[in-house]
């Protein structure tokens, strides 16, 4: 998994509310495993629509999406996340975020920081000009108007994504620990460990 230590650039100011992982990626492109060309996809309602600002050449490839209140809702689609972070997507902020969206998210290094509607207010406003930026390490998103949104996040999820860690990389930091279990119960327990 990649690393994230701060996420800048402008963003998308989309601010709608309640949009699910059918809206995000609809069903028609969940017949593949594969996360490349998902971005392509993703969203395809909404730029069906005349002026959409995805399609916007403006926000093209922003790194952060503003959104409203219960974003990733629906169905549990991993395919949401990986849709997203294949159109360049690396952070979202809305008020409030599904749970299951949340973890898939967190497990693909997308980053979701939730913050009370009067900041996502003003970070719609500015993202419409200027570019907005996350610090992760510190936990806390802001502009160059000097508005400072300070955010909370697991400290868990926090450590990996600072890290790069995923569910592998959190094994593989236990190597020694799993490679001296592994010889000390062929030691004691040798019928239990097949002989290589």
């Amino acid at each position: 998994m990649e690393a994230i230590s701060s996420v800048s650039g402008r963003a998308y100011p989309f601010g709608r509310k309640n949009i699910d992982t059918d809206i995000i990626i609809p069903a028609k492109w969940l017949k593949t495993i594969s996360r490349s060309g998902l971005g392509e996809g993703a969203f395809e309602t909404i730029r069906a629509e005349e002026g959409n600002i995805f399609d916007d050449p403006e926000y093209a490839g922003s790194p952060i999406l503003i959104a409203g209140d219960n974003f990733g809702c629906g169905s549990s689609r991993e395919h949401a996340a990986w849709a997203m972070a294949d159109m360049g997507i690396k952070a979202v902020i809305a008020p409030s975020f599904s749970d299951i969206f949340s973890s898939n998210a967190f497990k693909n290094a997308l980053l979701t920081i939730a913050l009370p509607q009067e900041a996502i207010d003003r970070l719609i406003e500015v993202a419409q000009s200027d570019p907005i930026h996350i610090n992760l390490e510190n936990q806390i998103v802001t502009t160059d108007f000097q508005d400072r949104f300070p955010f909370e996040i697991d400290p868990f999820r926090k450590n990996c994504l600072l890290n790069g860690l995923d569910e592998i990389g959190l094994t593989m930091q236990r190597d020694d620990a799993i490679t001296d279990h592994e010889a000390s119960l062929q030691q004691q327990h040798p019928w239990l460990v097949p002989a290589q």
